[in-house]
């Protein structure tokens, strides 16, 4: 406790005592030691991690630096005596509302092509330029095609083509933030069959167009055993048992996946010999660590359930082949395009 009649002082006081801050500003060096019982608890966990999530951090912010170098804006400086973690990336410019617009407006180009195709099924007589192809970075203002023709033609049009190509951008802009975070690992971004009903090609064809790959299509591609099927069949062996010899009865190749929910139904499903990829779905990271050395190198391995763009990185580092998110199509946010008339 420190008492004073001195005004000055114990404004100084109380900013040391607050980081340094004064109505938010940081104007020296201060600290604030106050912590409670909960958050010591949290600490005593989070502190065995600090090294490895710092250093996730500072390769975040290596990323944003990349991606944002070429925009008018002043990037957080460190000192040549420090080791800066990040906590926080702050980036200063004159224009705020521009930069805003900017990340909630750019991304990834998908559509082109069906835009096209709608079109000209519509009336064949239209004619279209095409200036940025699927899958290119797109800015505001960015033209990508211009269309020339009936008025009506265009107007009946709009909607659909607009529909699509802002969907499709918007799966696109998504997959590719993903894949671009985990690029520095062998691991392969997957969608899945939770897809909008009737346009199912067409959001595949924009997580491919993203960087993405395609799993099922539907149930006829690649026969998957989940926990029903397996609880059904009396356990992870016979499962596979009967799923080959349906297989064999028909007289086609068709992959089988199955799910595992622990290391023994794992070490169950090796044994066989007769999967070609083992779905490792609900683990955490650090279980996965220790599970997926055991899949030999021929049964390729897919991790999935509840990964968000926020823990992909640390399941991409386990080893895995594949990650498949649901997120990639159900649950993702249109692209903001539009289309305006000149003369």
């Amino acid at each position: 406790l420190i008492t004073t009649n001195n005004p000055e002082l114990s404004d100084k006081i109380r900013m040391l005592r607050e980081y340094g801050w004064r109505n938010r500003i940081s104007e020296f060096s201060g600290r604030n030691s106050r912590l409670d019982e909960i958050q010591a608890a949290v600490l005593r966990i989070k502190l065995k991690n600090l090294d490895s999530d710092n250093s996730k951090r500072i390769a975040l912010a290596e990323f944003y630096k990349e991606q944002i170098a070429h925009l008018p804006v002043f990037l957080p400086t460190v000192r040549e005596d420090t080791c800066h973690v990040f906590h926080l990336f702050v980036v200063q410019l004159d224009h705020r509302d521009n930069l805003v617009r900017y990340f909630k407006e750019s991304g990834i180009l998908a559509g082109v092509h069906v835009a096209q195709r709608v079109f000209k099924l519509h009336d064949a007589s239209l004619e279209i330029d095409v200036f940025i192809e699927d899958g290119a970075a797109i800015k505001v203002g960015d033209i990508a095609m211009e269309v020339r023709g009936k008025a009506q033609s265009i107007l009946s049009t709009e909607r659909l083509v607009l529909n699509i190509m802002q969907r499709m951008s918007g799966i696109a802009t998504k997959t590719h933030h993903i894949v671009t975070q985990i690029k520095h690992t062998g691991a392969k971004v997957l969608d899945t069959r939770k897809t909008t009903p009737g346009i199912r090609v067409l959001e595949k064809m924009a997580v491919v167009i993203g960087g993405g790959m395609n799993h099922r299509f539907g149930l006829y591609d690649m026969i998957m055993l989940k926990d029903n099927h397996i609880d059904f069949s009396g356990g992870v062996k016979k499962a596979i048992e009967k799923t080959t010899g349906y297989v064999s009865s028909l007289g086609k190749s068709i992959n089988i996946e199955v799910e595992i929910r622990s290391k023994d139904e794992l070490l169950e499903a090796i044994e066989t010999d007769a999967v070609q990829r083992i779905l490792l779905d609900n683990f955490t990271p650090k279980e996965l660590k220790e599970l997926v050395p055991l899949i030999p190198g021929h049964i390729e391995s897919e991790a999935s359930g509840g990964i968000t763009e926020e823990t992909i990185v640390a399941y991409a580092e386990t080893g895995v082949d594949f990650i498949s998110m649901g997120a990639l199509t159900h649950s993702v946010k249109s692209l903001d395009l539009s289309l305006k008339a000149y003369f």
